[in-house]
C-alpha cells in the first residue's frame, strides 16, 4: 500500500494547529488508485454476503457508492443530523471537544441484513462506533467496518472492538 499512501498528501494545522491532516484529494485524482482502492476494498468483503453499505457523511460517500454498486449491495447514507428528509433513528457520541448527532433513516435496513459501514479514515473510532450502535439500533447486523486510511496512532479500532475492522493504508 505504499504506492497509495504517497498520493496523500499533509496538511500541517488543519483544521487546527498542531494537527496534521491526511488529504485523500490528491489520491482521488489519480484514477488507476481510487479504482485500486474501491477494488482492494471490495475484494476484502467479496464472500460476505454483503446486503448493505453504510457510508458516514461526507468522505465515506465518495467510497461508499462504488462499494455498494462492485457488491451488489444497497447504499444508506449516514448523515450530521438535520440532513435527512424523512423518520430519522440519532445517535449522539462524544468528540475530542463536545458532541456531535448522527443519523439515518429509519426504514433504511431491514431486520437481519448484512451491513459493511465504510468511511474515508479511522481516527478515535468515535463516529463509526456510532454509526454501528446506529444499524444496530434498526436491527442490522455489522459484518465489518472498512476503511480507506487508519491513524493507528489514535487507537480508534479499540473503540471498534467486537467488529471486525479492515483498513488499506496505516499510519503508525
Amino acid at each position: 500500500m505504499e504506492h497509495l499512501k504517497q498520493l496523500i498528501r499533509d496538511i500541517p494545522d488543519f483544521p487546527i494547529p498542531g494537527i496534521i491532516f491526511k488529504d485523500i484529494t490528491t489520491l482521488l485524482k489519480e484514477a488507476d488508485a481510487f479504482v485500486e482502492v474501491v477494488d482492494r476494498m471490495a475484494a476484502e468483503y467479496a464472500d460476505q454476503a454483503v446486503d448493505v453499505v453504510v457510508a458516514i457523511e461526507s468522505r465515506g460517500f465518495i467510497f461508499g457508492a462504488p462499494l455498494a454498486y462492485k457488491l451488489n449491495a444497497s447504499f444508506v447514507p449516514v448523515r450530521k443530523f438535520g440532513k435527512l428528509p424523512a423518520q430519522t433513528v440519532t445517535k449522539e457520541y462524544a468528540l475530542e471537544y463536545g458532541t456531535s448527532t448522527l443519523e439515518m433513516h429509519v426504514d433504511a435496513i431491514q431486520e437481519g441484513q448484512r451491513v459493511l459501514i465504510v468511511d474515508d479514515l479511522l481516527a478515535t473510532g468515535g463516529t463509526a462506533r456510532a454509526t454501528a450502535e446506529l444499524v444496530e439500533s434498526v436491527g442490522g447486523h455489522v459484518v465489518g467496518l472498512a476503511f480507506v486510511v487508519e491513524l493507528c496512532f489514535l487507537s480508534g479500532r479499540e473503540k471498534l472492538s467486537g467488529y471486525p475492522v479492515f483498513s488499506l493504508i496505516k499510519y503508525e
